[in-house]
């Protein structure tokens, strides 16, 4: 990166913590400026503006969930709809975070959630084995996305259900000559950043963006993606601008699908055998000392747990 390179305009809400951010470490290493803006409003649909789409929850048996916003507008619309939720609906929930978030509407039970790693083509590879299940797919009115496409492709019967809209704020109040970077996260994003300069050129500003369907948009609106997130050496947004500014390649972008989509190249009875042998996926972390960190972390939350249990068992024993 040039070191002229200092100001970046992030579109998203600002962390509530910057310290516990993956931000902060861009911030303490490089000295840069960042500016957190959401480019887009999120709007619910009210209860009688639902009842037009003659969609019932209680119909159905397995709620998708791909973000936080969907979860909070499922739970307002069943109490608005006087939907009862029955106890044995189940969750399919894109990240853990968004699986931990339910407990602020109901019990968590791991028997009735379920969630993906990294992608959202894990989470289609645990619904394979809940075929039978009526699926509702709470969402935005995105036409269609990188979620519905994959599971249009794996089959599933779903109903999407649109129960919130996404408006593009008005973002002329920024100069982006002010920006080195912008850094995007989504199609309304995009759709957001074209709207308020409809002759922005790839010359004004260098753009980053996260996810597929946000490539395509850029794609489809004629703006250059220099700064691409995911690839392998850039996990996440924050890695891809790091290693922007350190003026290392980016690498290929990571397309995940299904391992139930795909079909396995065979060659011998012996690559048939170890092809039906399920692997973990390996963590990818661009930074080895990091890695290094957070498995010693880990070693030490669990031995930590291990201490507590056998304290406990102690506890009652001597009880």
């Amino acid at each position: 990166m040039s070191v002229k390179t200092k100001k970046f305009l992030i579109s998203q809400p600002a962390p509530a913590d910057i310290d516990k951010s993956p931000y902060k470490n861009l911030v303490q290493k490089y000295h840069i400026d960042l500016t957190f803006f959401k480019f887009f409003d999120i709007v619910g649909l009210s209860a009688s503006e639902f009842r037009k789409s003659r969609i019932h929850i209680s119909e159905h048996t397995a709620v998708i969930f791909n973000s936080k916003q969907s979860v909070d507008h499922f739970f307002r619309l069943a109490k608005d709809l006087r939907e009862v939720i029955p106890d044995s609906m189940k969750y399919f929930c894109s990240s853990e975070a968004i699986a931990l978030y339910l407990q602020n509407y109901i019990q968590y039970r791991k028997r009735k959630i379920f969630y993906g790693q990294q992608f959202f083509a894990d989470l289609i590879d645990i619904m394979s084995k809940h075929r039978e299940e009526k699926f509702l797919f709470p969402c935005s009115d995105e036409k269609q996305t990188e979620y519905t496409k994959l599971l249009d492709k794996a089959k599933y019967k779903y109903t999407k259900a649109v129960m919130y809209t996404l408006q593009p704020k008005d973002l002329t109040h920024f100069n982006l000559k002010d920006y080195d970077v912008v850094a995007l996260f989504s199609p309304i994003g995009v759709r957001s950043l074209v709207k308020s300069f409809p002759n922005i050129s790839s010359d004004d500003v260098v753009i980053a963006a996260f996810g597929a369907s946000t490539h395509a948009a850029l794609n489809e609106a004629g703006l250059k993606l220099t700064v691409a997130a995911p690839t392998k050496v850039s996990p996440s947004m924050a890695m891809a601008l790091e290693n922007y500014i350190l003026g290392k390649e980016q690498g290929s972008v990571i397309v995940a699908k299904p391992t139930s989509l795909k079909k396995p190249t065979v060659h011998s009875k012996a690559a048939s055998t170890s092809a039906t042998v399920s692997k973990k996926p390996k963590s990818v972390f661009a930074d080895k000392d990091k890695y290094k960190q957070l498995q010693e972390e880990r070693r030490a939350q669990a031995a930590e747990r291990r201490a507590q249990r056998a304290a406990e068992k102690a506890s009652k024993t001597d009880a």
